[in-house]
């Protein structure tokens, strides 16, 4: 693969990533829309994993509280800050772990990586983050993060496994819809990408080790230095923006995109 198309991937990963436009459905319109050879789901999630070095890093104090309260919430003492915070982020990560074994077995995943599904999701879900965004109050902070909320943001998340929904932009919907601030709901979508990003490496650097192709994993490795680049720049403005700004830019092109990829899709 070549490193201009490496270095195309990574940096559309890694700016989408953690905006609410669905970095996955845009990995996947790029073979369709340019004609240029698939990257694989390799070279897709070594870009994820690029993107997850971006948020430890920006997010560190948070992921050390976490870190640090491991050991404490296996021994059940919940009552801990970091063993809390450590135990929620379990919890939301078990609804998009099982769903995404359910959509691998079943071979579904494979069958949902079209434009024309990508068009319908990237429409759907930025109206309802809209209508999250307007009608959700502003009373709670990233602090009162609690067991009944993440499970409800857990399973928003799996939803998201649905190509062109966003991680981001569907955990960020479920925390504006429960209340959350804005820049709050993002900073909590964000500390739930880290495990469910983290899961996903995992599963794939394990295939490409027993697949022993070094080729792949070289690959694979620059595209992950140059989405971590680009997101950290994306995370940190968009951070920056979202203490003025709302989340309608987002649901605008989201609306626009969608609107064209159905067109497209169904003039193909």
């Amino acid at each position: 693969m070549s490193l201009f198309y490496l270095f195309l991937v990574a940096i559309i990963q890694g700016i989408t990533e953690f905006l609410p436009v669905s970095s996955s459905g845009h990995l996947i319109l790029l073979p369709n829309l340019t004609g240029m050879k698939d990257q694989g789901q390799v070279i897709d999630v070594a870009v994820h994993v690029g993107t997850l070095f971006a948020v430890v890093i920006y997010f560190w104090s948070d992921v050390r509280l976490a870190l640090l309260g491991i050991p404490k919430m296996l021994r059940g003492r919940l009552e801990d800050p970091g063993a809390k915070l450590a135990f929620l982020l379990m919890i939301a990560t078990i609804p998009v772990v099982l769903f995404g074994l359910v959509l691998k077995i079943t071979g579904i995943d494979d069958a949902m990586r079209s434009i024309t599904v990508i068009g319908w999701t990237m429409l759907i879900f930025g109206l309802v983050l809209y209508w999250a965004d307007q009608k959700g109050p502003t009373a709670k902070v990233a602090g009162d993060w609690n067991l009944k909320d993440t499970i409800i943001m857990g399973l928003w998340q799996a939803i998201a496994l649905i190509p062109g929904t966003s991680r981001s932009g569907i955990t960020i919907t479920a925390a504006r819809y429960l209340g959350y601030a804005r820049e709050d709901a993002a900073k909590i979508a964000m500390l739930m990408s880290i495990p469910t990003i983290l899961a996903g490496g995992t599963l794939l650097a394990v295939e490409v080790a027993a697949n022993a192709d070094a080729a792949l994993a070289r690959d694979g490795a620059i595209a992950a230095v140059f989405a971590f680049v680009a997101a950290m720049l994306a995370l940190t403005l968009m951070m920056r923006l979202l203490k003025s700004v709302s989340f309608t830019p987002y649901v605008i092109y989201r609306v626009v995109l969608g609107i064209v990829l159905i067109w497209i899709g169904h003039s193909s």
